[in-house]
């Protein structure tokens, strides 16, 4: 039992509304929708807070799980989708303050002017903490500037954005395949395709513009700590093996190296509930300041996460850091 709070910061859930409206807005979802329902706890909350309940002081910052609204709908029924789900996961919030605190708001890019609105809605009107964003975006970088706007708005908000990985299957493995085997699009695609965003972002100058931008990437900044050699002194020769394209104003175009700014994202500890070792790597990457306790429940596990931060025997500051305060801080506002 833990007797201090523990906020998990990247939870899931269905809300039993937008379920319904987003299989009515596409009907080709109706096989995932058969597979997602047995995964109980993102539907049944009896289930779900017996579980909460085994771990003392703990809550959860929800937000919606795959797939993005942007590869469901577009311009106005997208925008229909995620005022359904926020309205949905306010009610939740109001309903279960002591289970749900805040929730991550929905937004619908392929409208990014509408999306701006509906953000600023769901956080002044609706308590949401920030917004939730996918890489790939409709098969689009989130370096684009099309996408600019709604920066400008979470930097203005001084809240963060949830980074969620959204690569499918149909991003093959090898050209002369369909489609990614062995489910390897999630397993190794997904924290490729954080890393990818989280160096184009740094590239874009996006953090020069809003050097108070906070982005919490999930699964502790996908590859990024566990390259950094690569990633750091790798690409400060950028454009050394590059024949087609001239890279050689990227890097004197930031203000600093562009590995500070990879240090300065936030990751998240939903690891699938394996052991340390992944963990020490991001911690000592990140920081205790810019790692917060999460666990993708329920699509991964609770325990076994919280055990897995627990064997890292830090001292008691940074455990509350990554525990709670560091969502504090991020959120500007206190869980007690």
């Amino acid at each position: 039992m833990s007797t201090s709070p523990i906020i998990d910061i990247f939870c899931h859930i269905f809300p039993e509304r937008y379920f319904q409206e987003m299989t009515k807005a596409a009907p080709n979802l109706e096989n995932m929708g058969k597979r997602l329902k047995q995964v109980t706890k993102l539907f049944d909350l009896d289930t779900r807070f017996r579980e909460m309940d085994q771990f003392g002081d703990y809550r959860e910052i929800i937000s919606l799980p795959n797939p993005p609204i942007e590869d469901i709908a577009d311009g106005k029924l997208g925008l229909t989708l995620a005022r359904t789900a926020n309205d949905a996961m306010a009610e939740l919030c109001r309903k279960h303050p002591e289970r749900f605190p805040t929730f991550v708001a929905a937004v619908s890019l392929k409208d990014v002017e509408g999306s701006v609105a509906e953000a600023r809605r769901a956080v002044k009107d609706l308590g949401a903490c920030g917004i939730q964003v996918y890489t790939p975006n409709a098969g689009r970088p989130l370096d684009d500037p099309l996408f600019e706007p709604i920066f400008t708005a979470m930097a203005e908000l001084d809240l963060p954005i949830w980074l969620h990985p959204a690569r499918g299957a149909t991003l093959t493995d090898y050209p002369t395949e369909a489609k990614s085997r062995y489910e390897l699009w999630w397993c190794f695609g997904w924290p490729y395709d954080t890393s990818v965003a989280m160096v184009r972002m740094t590239f874009c100058g996006l953090f020069d513009r809003y050097p108070k931008l906070k982005v919490i990437t999930h699964h502790l900044g996908g590859m990024i700590p566990y390259y950094d050699g690569r990633v750091g002194p790798g690409l400060d020769v950028l454009g050394a093996r590059t024949s087609d394209e001239d890279y050689s104003k990227v890097l004197p175009s930031l203000k600093r190296p562009h590995l500070d700014y990879l240090r300065e994202f936030y990751g998240d500890t939903a690891m699938f509930g394996g052991g340390t070792h992944a963990l020490r790597c991001g911690l000592e990457f990140f920081g205790a300041d810019h790692v917060v306790f999460a666990t993708d429940t329920p699509l991964g596990p609770i325990g076994p996460t919280i055990e897995a931060v627990k064997r890292l025997d830090l001292p008691a500051d940074q455990m509350r850091k990554l525990f709670v305060g560091n969502a504090e801080r991020l959120l500007n506002r206190a869980f007690n």
